[in-house]
């Protein structure tokens, strides 16, 4: 009983903040618009990717899905700040638990992902042909890949105790998982060590889940993509609770002398 009261609180305060920082929030939905328009573009007068497919085309469903990777995976920035500043202790202290505590939190990010993702999405029909069914499957895939991305933020936060640290290492890892998921490019053409990292990319599988919503050619089955997906996420949620231990119980403890 004291688990969702204390997801609500932290959904609801962890949306303030972000909803606050309206600079970030508009970042986060230029990021996609300038790649398809600058980008885009220019690779459209040359390019045709998929046999009939313009590379406009072919790039939304992974535009989509950039924004609501930046969105979902930069939100974990907030437990990073938490820490550095002592709520985080005094959370993961609380009688809901660690689990609930993450919870609250890949929640937020999840909605802040499909917040970024789906004002890209409703720009989809200047674009893409779209029908109320395709566009239904769309917001089901960005909530999932979204979902996707906030647990491997929260995961990649678990350990970092500044605000600096977090920066440098999100940025070292956002742009390796979306140039290795087909997103802007397919992952068919790449060296054989590539698409290895292509296909234990987890970024990979939301790219796909958002072709197959926009009936585009897919590289796997729709029941692979959501599974791993899934799978995925409760794998990286278990670890970010072992990892996010306040007293270091499970990971690093140092020996006592």
């Amino acid at each position: 009983m004291n688990a969702l009261p204390a997801v609500y609180g932290i959904v609801v305060r962890d949306l303030i903040r972000t909803t606050r920082q309206t600079s970030r929030l508009l970042g986060g939905i230029a990021r996609p618009f300038m790649w398809l328009l600058l980008v885009g573009t220019g690779y459209n007068t040359i390019a045709r990717v998929q046999g009939d497919l313009s590379y406009q085309v072919f790039v939304f469903p992974g535009i989509v899905i950039m924004a609501g990777l930046f969105g979902s995976m930069l939100t974990a920035i907030s437990t990073v700040y938490d820490r550095e500043f002592g709520m985080l202790r005094l959370m993961l202290a609380s009688p809901a638990g660690t689990p609930a505590v993450l919870a609250g939190r890949a929640l937020a990010a999840l909605l802040v992902g499909m917040l970024q993702g789906g004002i890209v999405l409703l720009c989809a029909p200047l674009v893409v042909p779209m029908s109320p069914d395709r566009f239904a499957a769309a917001l089901g895939a960005l909530a999932l890949s979204a979902g996707s991305s906030s647990v491997i933020g929260l995961t990649i936060a678990a350990r970092l105790r500044s605000v600096e640290n977090f920066a440098g290492v999100i940025n070292v890892l956002l742009f390796p998982l979306l140039f290795l998921s087909g997103a802007l490019y397919p992952t068919a053409g790449m060296p054989p060590l590539l698409q290895l990292a292509a296909r234990l990319n987890p970024v990979t599988y939301q790219v796909d889940l958002m072709r197959h919503a926009f009936g585009q050619p897919a590289e796997f089955a729709l029941k692979l993509d959501a599974g791993v997906l899934l799978a995925s996420a409760l794998l990286l949620f278990g670890l970010a609770s072992l990892l996010f231990d306040p007293e270091q119980r499970f990971v690093g403890r140092r020996s006592e002398r």
